[in-house]
């Protein structure tokens, strides 16, 4: 079969771009699919990323009520195995306890993905429930980075964020509880904004009070494919217990104007937790960048208590995956996890979380609310607080400490050692703020390194505003305009079969 254009074409176009060309009459939605579908094929062996591809929605791409009048006017899109349900399709969460699971409706996101003119066409590796930094349990899947196959891809958005970066496909949803749709996109090269509380929804199996530190989102190459997203995927389902954020403006009108001269504060000594000297000079050189563009630029913390924060988002994660845990045992009539289904983490911390009264919650809360104030009273003064979007480099591919298969006996061990390296991100999770990780940065070893930046809640247009900025400036370079070594570009010849 031949392909509708070659891999160095296909690899300058993003979902917006490829929108533009099916309304034009020069590609169509089918041909797009299996220009994906090719790609998949292609790459998928080296960084397994996509666990599966839906045949029939790549043949036929309005097939499950794709809009191809939408934005995206067909374009396809991957969708991690987690969070919003897909009718008829497997989700399994990274999970052996959940193989075969199979949801039997649309979530509201889903439905509006599909409105937007989405083709879901597969689905992506995740880490078991979300809860660690990477998809990388042999049992299951191990997920390689692009950039070079020793090293994870972190996560939770594994999949989607190897895929993206790869060249695979322009978008791709991912999902974020503590930073796991920034730590991916920081690891891998990608764009990935944490929206708001309040903007992308999570029912009906959830509600922004419920699950007060997850995220809807997505993995992108380009600002205005993320901000078409958000656009128009974004708004509250019936019965949503919170107001949802409407802008006055499309934010793919807002990115086509610079931002005013913002107040940014950077900082990195966050408590206890801080970056190594390289990662703090490809900071530095941020901030001096983004000083050129006009904005005044100064370090500045605001004044809270770190080790408060991360104790209450420990308190959160574990009472909130061990309901989470317990309601999928009970699906299955099971009293307890089995252990040669359930990694040992996942155990842990459903022995540690199932009995937590209301009282632990109502203190994790008092810590909640204490921190959003003194950080809402900071940006009083300040638009943006700038860090990196990880504090130490990307782990190696079986780094276990980091990982549900760990045999750490404890739970809150584990989760201080997972703060020492993603130190930035929870606290917007936390907050409810939005958060964007840009690929700027570079580590020492050549792999992508992320920069991050946090503003108020509801004002997830300025960080897209700041990003088109850059993204101007950089003339769409982003990464220096370097590309992974696993790419659809490097194999052309095995390609275009």
């Amino acid at each position: 079969m031949k392909l509708a254009m070659n891999w160095n074409e296909w690899s300058t176009y993003d979902a917006v771009g490829l929108a533009e060309l099916v309304r034009g009459g020069q590609i169509t939605p089918k041909e797009v699919a299996q220009q994906v579908n090719r790609a998949i094929e292609a790459v998928n062996p080296e960084i397994n990323a996509v666990i599966e591809v839906f045949d029939d929605a790549v043949n036929e791409p309005e097939k499950d009520g794709t809009n191809l009048d939408g934005v995206f006017a067909g374009v396809p899109f991957l969708m991690k195995d987690l969070g919003p349900t897909v009718k008829g399709r497997l989700q399994e969460m990274g999970s052996l306890l959940m193989q075969g699971n199979r949801p039997s409706s649309d979530s509201y996101l889903t439905s509006r993905i599909r409105q937007a003119g989405l083709n879901i066409v597969g689905r992506t590796t995740t880490p078991e429930f979300g809860l660690c930094s990477s998809a990388d349990n042999p049992d299951v899947y191990v997920t390689r980075n692009p950039w070079n196959l020793d090293y994870t891809t972190c996560g939770s958005s594994a999949g989607s964020a190897a895929a993206v970066a790869a060249g695979v496909i322009p978008i791709a949803h991912a999902t974020d509880g503590g930073g796991s749709i920034r730590i991916p996109a920081g690891v891998n090269g990608n764009i990935g904004l944490k929206p708001s509380r309040g903007v992308l929804s999570v029912a009906p199996y959830s509600s922004d009070l419920m699950g007060v530190v997850s995220a809807q989102g997505c993995q992108s190459r380009t600002i205005r494919d993320t901000a078409a997203f958000i656009d128009n995927c974004r708004g509250g389902a019936p019965g949503e217990f919170m107001p949802y954020w409407m802008p006055s403006e499309s934010y793919s009108n807002l990115i086509q104007r610079d931002p005013k001269k913002l107040r940014i504060a950077v900082s990195h000594e966050w408590g206890n937790y801080k970056s190594t000297p390289h990662i703090v000079a490809e900071l530095e050189r941020a901030a001096k960048f983004l000083e050129g563009l006009g904005h005044h630029v100064e370090w500045k913390l605001p004044n809270i208590d770190f080790h408060a924060a991360y104790m209450a988002q420990t308190e959160c994660y574990i009472m909130n995956f061990a309901q989470t845990i317990i309601g999928l045992l009970e699906q299955k009539g099971l009293e307890k996890p089995p252990a040669d289904l359930i990694e040992p983490m996942c155990i842990r911390v459903w022995e540690e979380g199932r009995s937590a009264s209301y009282t632990h919650r109502a203190k994790m809360q008092s810590a909640f609310n204490d921190t959003s104030r003194k950080v809402g009273a900071f940006f009083e003064d300040w638009d943006i607080i700038l860090t990196p979007t990880m504090a130490l480099p990307t782990p190696l591919v079986g780094t276990k400490e980091y990982l549900t298969i760990s045999d750490n006996p404890s739970v809150y061990d584990w989760f201080e050692n997972l703060w020492s390296i993603f130190s930035y991100t929870p606290i917007a999770n936390l907050c409810g703020l939005p958060g964007i990780s840009l690929p700027m940065g570079q580590l020492e070893n050549g792999l992508p390194l992320g920069i991050h930046a946090l503003t108020r809640q509801g004002e997830d247009g300025l960080l897209l505003q700041l990003g088109a900025q850059i993204e101007r400036a950089l003339n769409g370079k982003w990464n220096n305009g370097r590309t992974p070594g696993v790419h659809v570009t490097r194999d052309v010849g095995s390609l275009s079969h």
